[in-house]
């Protein structure tokens, strides 16, 4: 494990009260319960950028693209970091099928690679620790989905 200082604590204690924020936990809530896009099209179509859809998804991943930088910088401990969030990896594995076609479209090929990087190394990290968690994970994920489509 590595030294964890208290400004890395209270770093991290800033994040997640900055995660309880009413219009964050908002977004937050909606997008684990309604982002399930597999298209570009798909998104622009359900989620258009000015809609109340689209500020909640620029929300989550503007918030968890920073934090990932945070922590890709080091000015928090990863494994500390690891042991106590997973949020962004739901964001990260509900980007993965649109990741290119959005970068593509916004001329950006950096988009979320903070984020993407993070996440490779968060899966490496539960993979030595749960053989398998990662993938239980997404598949408990996608059951979720599932039943709230049809239950809608």
């Amino acid at each position: 494990m590595g030294e964890v200082t208290h400004e890395q604590v209270n770093l991290m204690l800033r994040l997640y009260e900055m995660r309880r924020e009413p219009r964050l936990r908002e977004a937050r809530s909606w997008f684990v319960s309604n982002f399930h896009a597999q298209s570009m099209d798909e998104v622009m179509k359900n989620f258009p950028p000015n809609s109340e859809a689209g500020t909640n998804i620029r929300m989550m991943v503007s918030y968890w693209e920073m934090v990932a930088s945070i922590v890709n910088r080091g000015l928090i401990d990863e494994e500390f970091f690891f042991e106590n969030s997973g949020e962004q990896w739901v964001v990260w594995d509900r980007f993965r099928p649109i990741i290119a076609a959005w970068r593509e479209s916004m001329k950006y090929p950096q988009m979320l690679s903070n984020l993407e990087e993070q996440c490779k190394r968060l899966d490496a990290w539960r993979e030595k620790r749960a053989p398998g968690s990662t993938e239980a994970l997404r598949q408990r994920l996608q059951q979720m989905a599932r039943a709230q489509a049809q239950g809608k």
